[in-house]
This record gives structure tokens, sequence and C-alpha cells, in this order.
């Protein structure tokens, strides 16, 4: 069996940390991480240091990796202000600029290159903007006239790829659920510290959020496993996919699960802005850490942008319960990807994760 390298570019995030730990679980494949912080484990991996907002040493860099065969693309920049920033045209020319700085002499160099997974997500189907069409439809329900970096990146990707003999596939997930620290976007750091909060406090696990949506989620593991599959299969290339766990969900039905996992009861319905009330808590989470022996960091490094992803998708602040979103995932499923996960099993196993390399409590 011949041997393949992947690149997994922003393999500290949450996307990338999955790719990266899925890869290398397989002798056949060699692994390359690409961030510009090292991942707190590496899995055997080879890292690589690397801003891709750097031109000019993303041209050293990448333009000597003639080895790579496949490559993961989950490198992301946000906005500190994170919900307002995906309408931003600098966080869209910074990521189409990002792209083509990996992309461009790493194709020069690797003459073997084979596939490339590109992230999107619901935001295709202007999630953020206005009602999504239910169920999502790939190539039916876009949102080309609101820009978004999604259709930069996919735009240069596509003529990129036309009359070479590598492949692409693009994969729309929707909330993704996994391990990572410091992410813009992972629901989980967030909730475990909210939760730890009031667990100190002597107080049970209360739901912040505002009425229930009807949604769905993916485990970035999962998704991994899809981005496997589709580097390797005829029927994934030059193809977009929506990709999710296979059921549906709403925060007020999920929340036993999830207090059940921090070893709580649940609460009453207290509304609370975690971007504003739990991350200006320092002290506490510094006593918190230090009174459960705890090795993780800061809140900043810890949980990074995500209370207020988390504060977006509980809905923390409505009224009225948000338009349910839901993306078909037919088509994935008729190419010949079926791999499914319940998603109350998907929040107890990573917040297990979190728990077991003592970043957050036990139960």
């Amino acid at each position: 069996m011949s041997r393949k390298t992947v690149l997994v570019a922003g393999a500290s995030g949450l996307v990338g940390h999955a790719a990266m730990k899925h890869f290398s679980a397989y002798r056949e494949w060699d692994v390359i991480a690409v961030s510009r912080r090292r991942p707190d484990e590496t899995f055997g991996a080879r890292f690589i240091a690397a801003d891709l907002t750097d031109t000019g040493a993303c041209a050293d860099i990448f333009g000597c990796l003639r080895e790579v065969t496949h490559v993961i693309y989950a490198a992301l920049y946000e906005r500190p202000d994170l919900v307002g920033g995906w309408c931003d045209p600098e966080q869209i020319a910074v990521n189409d600029r990002m792209l083509r700085n990996l992309l461009e002499p790493l194709e020069s160099a690797a003459r073997g290159l084979q596939h490339v997974s590109l992230l999107q997500g619901t935001k295709a189907y202007g999630s953020h903007i206005r009602p999504m069409k239910v169920p999502a439809r790939e190539g039916r329900s876009e949102m080309r006239e609101q820009p978004n970096f999604y259709w930069n990146q996919e735009d240069y990707l596509r003529a990129r790829q036309s009359g070479k003999e590598w492949f692409f596939s693009i994969f729309r997930p929707v909330l993704i659920v996994g391990y990572s620290q410091g992410s813009a976007m992972n629901v989980v750091p967030a909730l475990g510290v909210y939760a730890a909060m009031l667990k100190d406090a002597g107080l049970p696990l209360h739901y912040p959020g505002g009425p229930a949506r009807i949604g769905q989620a993916v485990d970035a593991e999962l998704l991994a496993k899809c981005m496997h599959w589709a580097g390797e299969t005829s029927a994934a290339r030059n193809e977009t996919f929506n990709v999710a766990n296979g059921d549906i969900y709403c925060w007020p039905n999920i929340w036993p699960a999830i207090a059940e996992a921090v070893g709580m009861q649940v609460g009453d319905n207290v509304p609370c802005r975690l971007e504003q009330e739990i991350r200006p808590r320092e002290a506490d989470w510094a006593r918190i850490r230090a009174k459960y022996n705890l090795i993780s960091p800061d809140l900043k490094s810890f949980v990074g942008l995500s209370f207020q992803y988390a504060d977006y998708q509980l809905g923390v602040g409505r009224t009225t319960a948000s338009p349910p979103s839901f993306s078909s995932t037919i088509k994935v499923m008729q190419a010949g990807f079926h791999d499914v996960i319940d998603t109350e099993t998907m929040f107890k196993k990573h917040l297990q994760v979190f728990q077991e390399k003592r970043l957050l409590p036990r139960p």
C-alpha cells in the first residue's frame, strides 16, 4: 500500500485537531500539522508553525512540501466581534488570502497532490442573515448574493483545479462539537466553564438560553471521517456535501444530558449572557482551577471567542425562537458516507474528554 501524506491546516482548531487525530491512527498516512500555535497534542504528526497571512513565509514553507497528497484546509480567521465579523470585508479578504497563500506554493511543489478538503458551513445558506430554506440542499439553497469568504475560496479553488489531476470536496457542517482550546466556535469549553462556575457556587445547571430552536450538530471526529472518505472516493470529486450527526436537537431538550455529563442537576431557565457575565470572571476561574487541580489556562486562552458563539447558538436574549436550521444530508449518504452519532452521546463524550484531560472539573 502506497504511503499518503495529509497536510492539516488549522491543526490547533476544532476540525483540524480531529483530522490530525483521525489520520494519525492509520499506518499508511503521514500527517503534517500546520498552525500558528502548536497543538497540545500532535499524535505523532510533524508540526510546522505557520502564519497563513504571511505570503512570503508561506511560499518558503509550502513550496518545499513535495510529499503532500491530501490537504485538509481547516484554518480560519475570525474578527474579535465574532458574529458581527461574519459579514466584515476584512474577515472575507483575510480568509481568501490565507487559502491562496497555502495552496499556490503547495500545488507547485506537490506534484502528487490528489485531494483538497475545504470547509464552509450553514452560513452558505444565510443562516446568520435570514431564515434558512428547510431543508437546505447543496446546489439549491445557497445565498451567493451575501458576501462571504466561502464564495471567494470556492471560486478560487474551482478555478485552480480546472484541468488538473487533483480534486476537491467542500463540506458544510452544522454546529461542530469536539476538542480544542482557544477556538472561536467550540461550545464545549464555554459551557463547561459556565457549569463549573455554577457548581462552585452550589447552584444547579440553569439553562441560560432563549426559546428552543430546532437545529443540528456534527461531531468533529465524524466530520474527519467524512473528509477521509471524500479524499478516496470518486463520488466526492469536486462535490459539496452537508454533514451532520443524523438527528436533530434543541438545547432545552439536551440540557439534562449535559447536566448529567458535568455531574449536576438541571436548574431553571435563568438567562445569562456568557460573554458579558462569565468571561470577566478570571479570578473565579483561577480559584476553580486551583480547587480542582486543573491544567486549563486562563479564560481567553481556553475558551477563545466561544462565549460569544455559545450565546449565539443558545439564542441568549431572544424572546422568540430562532428559525429552525436544518440541512439535508441525503446527498452525502447517497454518495456513500453513512456514519452517524447521537447528539446527546456526542456532548457527553467530548465533555468527558475535557474532564479526563483535567481541563474541566470531573463530575
